[in-house]
């Protein structure tokens, strides 16, 4: 049994969620089991005990592998990570994208990534493999399905703040120098949430919205978290809002002289927004700019390794 294991960007979270009910560990018993992990480095967590039957790392970063004994690795390209799978399915197994199910699943991602192939990261490639796989918008077009998509994604009117932030979720581990007594050492973590409302709009979601955004931060264990929001506004133009929740605000302000002196990639407008603690920021970026700069900045500050 040959299954995809992805992480969570907009496309592969949809993958994710497809296979989530399959109990992998009864095909893992008896050696039937085959794993491909997609956009990312490492398997899930509570995935970890399958790493034995992982054959190939799919849309991987550069250097150092996490799993050195898999033979077949393709680094990652600026396309959706879906387009990649999509061309792979095309070269070998076209059949497989005849069905109305499967390429409407890759589609969907294609398009969620891409912003209906609008944004500027979208890639000649990502439009080509978009027209191949048409047949899974069906009567809505790719258009309609879109709508639809953005409407499944991003409702989240009855979900709970810490719900919100956990819907798409990324963790990082930062290892520092010894503590003081030379014999340990210190351990921190980063997080990044990424939500489809404005940063405004989560922080009014509910009357105690800033304590369950500090409390998510605390039941993670992190010492940063960090809210990046995409959405459109009423005139459907795109924007790109952050949230930065620290422990101290010693903390936020080494971010904040790391993010200026990153300024020509995150150029930031601070957004006052009533019930902030000292240790929580809000801004707008002043252009579009990806969730993969951001991440990469993260990544950057300090030196970290995704988990």
């Amino acid at each position: 049994m040959m299954l995809m294991l992805v992480s969570q960007e907009n496309s592969c979270m949809l993958l994710s969620d497809k296979i989530s009910p399959i109990d992998l560990s009864y095909y893992d018993l008896f050696g039937s089991l085959k794993l491909v992990l997609l956009n990312g480095d490492r398997l899930p967590a509570k995935q970890e005990a399958l790493k034995e039957a992982l054959v190939e790392i799919f849309g991987c970063r550069k250097g150092d592998p996490t799993y050195p004994r898999v033979q077949t690795i393709t680094v990652g390209q600026d396309c959706s990570c879906c387009t990649l799978i999509a061309e792979k399915f095309a070269m070998t197994s076209p059949e497989i994208l005849a069905g109305q199910g499967f390429s409407r699943l890759l589609l969907a991602g294609i398009l969620l990534d891409t912003g209906n192939l609008t944004n500027p990261q979208c890639t000649s490639k990502d439009k080509y493999m978009a027209t191949l796989l048409i047949n899974g918008a069906g009567r809505f077009g790719c258009n309609g399905l879109y709508q639809i998509l953005r409407y499944k994604m991003y409702d989240v009117s009855n979900l709970k703040v810490g719900d919100i932030l956990r819907k798409d979720f990324k963790k990082w581990t930062r290892v520092g120098k010894p503590d003081s007594n030379g014999s340990r050492l210190m351990v921190s973590h980063i997080g990044m949430s990424s939500i489809g409302i404005s940063i405004g709009q989560l922080v009014a979601h509910h009357d105690s919205s800033v304590q369950e955004i500090t409390h998510f931060q605390h039941l993670e264990k992190l010492r940063l978290l960090m809210v990046v929001s995409g959405y459109y506004d009423s005139q459907k133009n795109f924007k790109r809002e952050i949230l930065v929740s620290a422990e101290s605000v010693e903390l936020m302000r080494n971010l904040l002289n790391f993010f200026n002196s990153n300024s020509s990639q995150l150029p930031l407008k601070v957004q006052y927004l009533p019930g902030l603690r000292d240790e929580m920021k809000a801004f707008e970026i002043d252009r579009v700019t990806s969730r993969k700069t951001i991440e990469s900045l993260l990544e950057e500050f300090g030196g970290m390794s995704k988990r």
